[in-house]
């Protein structure tokens, strides 16, 4: 049945809430925005059509607060909810009460997310539809002796994972059985904090491998297909970095398996919507094994749009008002390569601890090729209640090696003033040698990059400082009225001067 969808309220924020506009606005929809008293001022406000206060700072007050979102749809007139990624994107409660409010959720079914939400249920079901899944234990019995038993006949190493787990949260590796009841303690705590939920699996640890994820659309019509495969090896603490599109080096029978593979996982849970199912897979004996699904838009959704010429998030709203996928297998073929690196506001020097603040500039190259997605601009605020990420740059080239250079050229250009930020790192990681010749695992950064530090400054400290003095004086001239007797003349070089300064960080201890 199709139902027309007039109106989108977004249940989330940042960058993911200003793409979701755009897929708004090109399909004629309004969108609403809500927002946290932190993110009053943040431009996915000013950009909605409509926009709704949700409470105060801290998530637990607004945006996972299922009674205020819902009040929000019947204030604004809403008759659909995006979800967007992370918050309440994969809560089946969330998705059934849009329902129940005689709403549109944008997003699988309530029973699909979860099946595939409960790491030990997504593995059974996995086995029984013979996708491969990595050798381990997922039995009712949570005893620490039963699971300790179970540790010695899986062998070491194994991962202890958090059933209802995610984002790298309640997962310990253990390389010895006298490590394992310690371990399993504290992967416990942890995902009782994390999810209210302490239950855990044994999973046998894949030495060196490759985290590969398929990107995977159904519809309400029976219609399923893949828009190929993305490699999401850079990884620091579990986190992706960079992603790219297509993987590099993967061999084409690997490829097609993992496609069918995630074809017949969604098919499984009888899943409508965009979703990606995720792989753990090894070089060296070319075996893969399922890792579990995201009933959601990812985060690096961007690099298979930009190698298939889709847009997924308008995909996501027209299955959601019951119309079928606007494209079938064979139309699909994927064109050249695509990169992604996530711009966090962390400093590196300090263990990539957040770094919360004004951003006093941000400023991204317009080169041919690269697309900016970005939560923020100059004078938002970097909240200490949220994710750091602040932006991503995507480059597409003909070729691999033309996508990185592209990436990095960008990244060179780009301006970040106030927090820190992670933007030396990311260059770093793309001048590793192995990342250039695409022969990398999820261990590349632990080992390659286990002790980058950023450069020091340049110069005798003396200088630096005047310089740095320079562009705090710069900055607040500039915002004078044009007509001040105090003003910049910089004859139209203001934004020349903050790239000059771009290599200069302010530190404050």
């Amino acid at each position: 049945m199709q139902r027309r969808i007039e109106r989108v309220l977004i249940a989330n924020r940042g960058e993911i809430a200003r793409r979701v506009q755009r897929a708004c606005r090109q399909l004629g929809i309004q969108s609403i925005a809500v927002y946290s008293r932190a993110d009053r001022l943040m431009p996915y406000v000013a950009e909605a059509d409509q926009s709704y206060f949700l409470g105060e700072s801290d998530a637990r007050d607004s945006y996972l607060n299922i009674a205020h979102l819902l009040e929000a749809c019947a204030r604004c007139g809403a008759d659909a909810v995006h979800p967007g990624y992370g918050f309440l994107s994969e809560n089946a409660e969330f998705a059934e009460a849009v329902a129940a409010a005689g709403l549109i959720f944008i997003g699988p079914p309530p029973p699909a997310m979860r099946a595939m939400g409960d790491k030990i249920q997504a593995r059974r079901l996995m086995e029984a539809r013979g996708v491969p899944v990595a050798p381990g234990y997922h039995g009712e019995d949570q005893s620490a002796q039963r699971l300790v038993e179970e540790s010695r006949r899986v062998g070491f190493p194994l991962l202890i994972k958090a059933s209802a787990g995610g984002g790298g949260r309640g997962i310990r590796l253990v390389e010895d059985v006298a490590e394992f009841e310690a371990a399993l303690a504290s992967a416990r705590r942890e995902a009782s904090n994390a999810f209210g939920n302490d239950t855990v699996f044994l999973e046998r640890f894949i030495q060196a491998p490759r985290h590969i994820e398929i990107q995977i659309f159904a519809d309400g019509h029976g219609n399923v297909v893949h828009l190929f495969e993305r490699e999401c090896s850079v990884q620091r603490r579990r986190q992706k970095v960079i992603e790219e599109a297509p993987a590099p080096n993967l061999p084409t029978r690997t490829r097609d398996a993992m496609a069918n593979a995630a074809i017949e996982a969604a098919r499984a849970v009888g899943y409508e919507g965009a979703g990606t199912v995720e792989f753990v897979y090894s070089d060296a004996d070319g075996d893969f094994y399922f890792l579990e699904m995201n009933t959601r838009l990812q985060v690096e959704h961007p690099v298979t749009e930009m190698t298939l010429g889709v847009d997924l998030a308008v995909e996501q709203i027209r299955v959601a008002m019951g119309e079928p996928l606007s494209f079938a297998q064979g139309d699909l073929q994927q064109h050249g390569h695509a990169i992604e690196a996530r711009i966090y506001a962390e400093d590196p020097a300090r263990d990539f601890a957040p770094s919360a603040g004004r951003i006093v500039r941000f400023e991204t190259p317009d080169l041919e090729g690269l697309r900016v997605d970005a939560g923020v601009e100059s004078g938002s605020e970097i909240s200490i209640y949220y994710d750091a990420m602040a932006a991503k740059l995507i480059a597409w080239g003909a070729v691999r090696e033309a996508a990185i250079d592209l990436l990095d050229r960008a990244l060179a250009e780009t301006v970040f003033f106030g927090p820190a930020s992670n933007l030396e790192y990311l260059r770093a990681i793309l001048s590793e040698t192995r990342f250039r010749e695409g022969r990398y695992t999820t261990a590349l950064l632990s080992e390659q990059l286990a002790n980058w530090q950023p450069a020091p400054w340049e110069g005798q400290a003396a200088q630096t400082a005047l310089e740095a003095a320079a562009l705090v004086a710069y900055h607040n001239l500039s915002r004078l009225p044009a007509n001040s007797s105090a003003g910049v003349a910089d004859g139209g070089d203001r934004g020349e001067v903050y790239k000059r300064l771009a290599g200069f960080r302010l530190w404050t201890d």
